[in-house]
């Protein structure tokens, strides 16, 4: 599993860390991609685009994860 730094920062949210992390292209793309239940969050699917995702959640989408440190 990847871990990907919040670098001080409190919270990400979900559509931009799919964007950073080069899940998806754009931030549009991902929001698309969390409306249709296509992300998981610590096992349960967020359909909230703007999630704020703090250490220690783990975030699944297409196949990969990622676990957020601080």
């Amino acid at each position: 599993m990847e871990t990907m730094s919040l670098e001080g920062r409190p919270y990400i949210a979900l559509h931009n860390l799919l964007k950073l992390e080069g899940w998806c292209e754009t931030g549009g793309a991902a929001k698309l991609e969390v409306a249709a239940g296509l992300v998981t969050v610590d096992g349960q699917v967020e359909l909230r685009k703007s999630c704020k995702i703090t250490a220690g959640r783990i975030v699944s989408y297409n196949g990969k994860s990622i676990q957020v440190t601080e």
